[in-house]
């Protein structure tokens, strides 16, 4: 049986998710229909659905061992540059899909498995390691301003909690579509950073100078009253996390009154994610990276994701 290396869930650790990483051998990945292709990995990056797997939050014990990682960008059986879009169809599920690394092995290894409509062409001004980080984050952070926040109709948008990759995403997104874009941050030091890519950074819960079109929002009951404050009349708060509490108290007197839409969003489309790749093209955007790792100091990149100083992604770098 030919093998490879790859960074999978073994067992789940809800207290040290660390403890339940190995980066070891795993079997080559295989084809479940005929329409699957194999996509020699380039680079990969790092989500906190990563974590939470590791933690036993939405993988089933019985898919154990299950390699990690959404994200990616490599080499298809054609020799042609690919990101992977990693969202796989799945009426076993109750959102009728899943992600790579819930049923299906995932990006973090030498070679991942996916359908061939699940490649996107790699532009060739964006590297492997810029690429790699756009398939989950920044397509959410792309959704949720345009096809589902509607960010054509607005002028202003909020960030709540800026400095991880959805949200810094938003912000960076927001720029350069011209909007007028506040972002908060708990720390001082992303604030800046926030500030330097065109925001303006504000502590958690302060006074917007105005009500926004758009915000949002992936921190949830922490900053959850904030964002309906700061909403203008019609706005449309969107929400694709809730990394700080996800049941907040929500005034409904506030969204009646203001006619405020709170809408879900997850993921995007695979035509959503070739117009973000073109976006970034065009405006010369490039994603941040907090750091870039070799594959085999992967353990090393989970502890920074872990550490809470993350500002923009992580990434790994797959050798050829």
């Amino acid at each position: 049986m030919s093998i490879m290396r790859a960074a999978y869930a073994s067992t789940f650790d809800a207290d040290d998710p660390l403890a339940a990483l190995v980066v070891g051998d795993r079997p080559e990945p295989a084809h479940p229909e005929p329409d699957w292709v194999t996509v020699e990995v380039r680079a990969s990056s790092l989500n906190h659905h990563d974590v939470w797997s590791l933690r036993g939050v939405g993988l089933a014990a019985d898919r154990l061992p299950m390699i990690l990682g959404c994200d990616a960008a490599g080499v298809d059986p054609g020799g042609n540059d690919v990101v992977i879009y990693p969202v796989i169809p799945d009426p076993a599920d109750p959102r009728g899909l899943s992600l790579l690394s819930e049923r299906h092995p995932g990006t973090l290894a030498e070679r991942v498995a996916v359908p061939r409509a699940n490649l996107v062409p790699k532009p060739s001004g964006l590297s492997f390691a810029e690429a790699a980080c756009l398939p989950t984050a920044w397509l959410t952070a792309y959704r949720m301003l345009t096809t589902r926040g509607r960010v054509d109709a607005g002028e202003s948008v909020l960030v709540q909690g800026a400095g991880g990759g959805v949200a810094t995403a938003a912000v960076m997104l927001a720029v350069a579509l011209g909007k007028r874009v506040y972002a908060t941050s708990r720390h001082p030091g992303k604030r800046e950073r926030i500030a330097a890519l065109g925001a303006t950074a504000l502590e958690p819960g302060a006074r917007l100078p105005e009500r926004v079109d758009v915000v949002i929002e992936t921190v949830g009951a922490a900053t959850f009253d904030h964002s309906l404050k700061s909403a203008a009349p019609g706005a449309r708060i969107v929400v694709s996390g809730a990394t700080a509490g996800y049941e907040p108290p929500v005034n409904l007197r506030r969204v009646f009154a203001m006619q405020l839409e709170i809408l879900g969003s997850t993921m995007g489309t695979p035509a959503e994610l070739a117009e973000l790749l073109g976006l970034l093209v065009r405006r010369g955007i490039r994603p941040v990276i907090d750091g870039t790792y070799p594959f085999a100091e992967a353990r090393t990149a989970f502890a920074r994701l872990l550490s809470g100083d993350v500002f923009g992604k992580v990434v790994l770098e797959h050798t050829a």
